[in-house]
């Protein structure tokens, strides 16, 4: 680069990541692993500490694995939480680990906080060669038929971008949104939260999430504090100043902190409190993920209430979504449509996660006088019916499938294809891969996930397929034979686990033109393989 009148000489990039949270990092890292040449900004000069989020859950993981960073945030983090629901008089005791889940290797909700998540993430782009470039604001875009060119403001002066895409994951006050001119549908919550690491005196177990409910709201106790020991996230009714939203507000004090602990019914007295803030709630989404070459992801294109952990989740889902295509689309022959599932498929699935975290949160913290009388009163006379019903393993294993975003499918997607012949049962087209034990061609024995543990295209045949010829399928294409599955068959799986394409035998032509689209058809290089022809 060079410097001209306090400008920067232009730079190229392929994608342009703007915002190094959570999502940023993962888009940033599914592009890169695609062969994209990915430039990612953060206009605060420092990782965002303290954490907000604390929770993945198992399609999280499933879909961070091929990225090669989920055992780091494995270790960082407590695989086998358990509750103590505390309603009235009475504590439940709840494990939130070893679920009824076959189809999974993370049968379990994962607590973890969001600086560990961005941790391992940002080191992992460090060590592909991409280092986030902090303290750098993005100031306009101009946006044309065939590139944008961004302006971005740093330490050093304005610097000018040319880049085929900008992926906006800003948060809820995006720039990128706004200079996009995309639509913010939505309203205010009533209710803030918030968020404080503390000492307290109370007979508490350290490894054990703390969960009071009462009238006027919940409290949440983790000793997964970054400042002090103690974890507390707590509700309470909005205040008056605004506060900018997905931004930390005022400190609270101790006295106000305790009586939100108080009232949500928790015995504990806080000794100190080493840092607090408000912050205010919205239940928002973007009137479209995609404006032309702009495109957002996360916060940026949804936000909603922390209930049911969905905040990180979604948003590292919508990444490792749109990561793929935007580093795939110039390969592609349509890459129009291939540009243009991404809203397709993660908007309507984001309207659905809205409205669950809507009630969710209704039930938790509202304060009109139905959900307090549930809290304070129906909640605890209830209490002892949650152990049986926590012993119906196959119901809560459907309520982890629903929450965790395990049902997620996307048969409408136009990548989402049924192949002819038809191939009889398994998953259709567009559906999540499940996780199962099979045998590839050599023998070995395995799980399919783990089989699948790497960035790209997987093409999957069955025991008596026909040989394909991948050598010259495309630079991200790997080819498997499962000799534990009879059948002719074929199933291509996309880069963040969901089916593509299924067929009733192996068809390369069918196989080549589902390629193509998905911009994985170029004869480029060769890919790995287990194919034996």
């Amino acid at each position: 680069m060079v410097a001209v009148g306090g400008d920067v000489m232009s730079r190229t990039a392929d994608v342009l990541v703007v915002g190094a949270g959570p999502t940023g990092l993962t888009l940033a890292l599914q592009a890169h692993a695609l062969g994209a040449r990915v430039k990612i900004i953060d206009r605060r000069p420092d990782a965002w500490r303290p954490s907000r989020a604390l929770i993945l859950h198992p399609r999280t993981l499933e879909v961070l694995r091929p990225l090669g960073v989920t055992e780091a945030i494995l270790d960082r983090a407590d695989t086998a939480p358990e509750v103590h629901l505390r309603l009235g008089s009475r504590v439940v005791r709840v494990s939130l680990a070893g679920f009824a889940l076959p189809d999974t290797p993370f049968p379990h909700l994962t607590l973890v906080r969001q600086t560990d998540v961005e941790e391992v993430l940002d080191r992992a782009l460090a060590a592909r060669g991409v280092v986030v470039e902090r303290g750098t604001e993005l100031v306009d875009l101009e946006h044309g038929p065939s590139r944008v060119r961004a302006t971005l403001r740093s330490p050093a002066g304005l610097q000018h971008v040319d880049c085929t895409y900008v992926a906006g994951c800003d948060g809820p006050e995006s720039t990128v949104r706004r200079l996009a001119g995309i639509g913010w549908q939505g309203k205010p919550y009533a209710e803030d939260v918030v968020i404080a690491d503390a000492e307290l005196d109370a007979d508490l177990t350290p490894g054990v999430a703390h969960v009071a409910a009462g009238r006027d709201g919940l409290a949440f106790v983790f000793a997964l504090g970054e400042r002090a020991t103690w974890r507390i996230l707590a509700t309470c009714p909005a205040g008056r100043d605004p506060i900018p939203y997905g931004q930390p507000g005022p400190p609270i004090s101790r006295s106000e902190l305790q009586a939100l602990v108080d009232a949500a019914g928790l015995d504990a007295r806080i000794t100190s409190l080493a840092w607090s803030a408000r912050y205010a709630l919205q239940l928002r989404l973007a009137s479209r993920f995609r404006q032309g070459r702009l495109f957002l992801a996360g916060d940026a294109a949804h936000t909603s209430s922390p209930g049911g952990g969905q905040g990180m989740n979604a948003g590292i889902q919508d990444a490792v979504n749109l990561g793929w295509k935007l580093a795939c689309a110039a390969a592609s022959d349509d890459p129009a449509t291939l540009l243009d599932s991404y809203d397709l498929e993660r908007r309507p699935v984001v309207r659905q996660i809205l409205r669950m975290t809507h009630l969710i949160f209704w039930a938790e913290a509202a304060t009109g006088p139905l959900p307090s009388l549930l809290r304070g009163v129906f909640a605890p006379l209830g209490a002892p019916l949650i152990p049986a019903i926590l012993g119906r393993r196959r119901l809560v294993a459907e309520g982890v499938r629903l929450v965790s975003q395990l049902r997620v499918a996307y048969p409408g997607s136009p990548l989402s294809v049924e192949g002819s012949p038809a191939l009889p049962g398994g998953p259709s087209a567009g559906r999540r891969l499940p996780d199962a034990t099979v045998t590839t061609d050599g023998g070995q024995h395995t799980r399919l996930h783990a089989l699948l543990a790497q960035p790209g295209f997987h093409v999957l045949l069955h025991r008596d397929a026909a040989p394909i010829e991948h050598t010259s399928l495309g630079p991200h294409v790997a080819v498997h034979r499962l000799s534990s599955i009879p059948g002719t068959g074929m199933v291509v799986v996309r880069p963040d686990g969901y089916i593509g394409l299924r067929c009733g035998i192996a068809d390369s032509a069918q196989l080549r033109s589902w390629l193509t689209l998905a911009g994985a058809g170029t004869p480029a290089l060769t890919a790995t393989s287990d194919e034996r022809s």
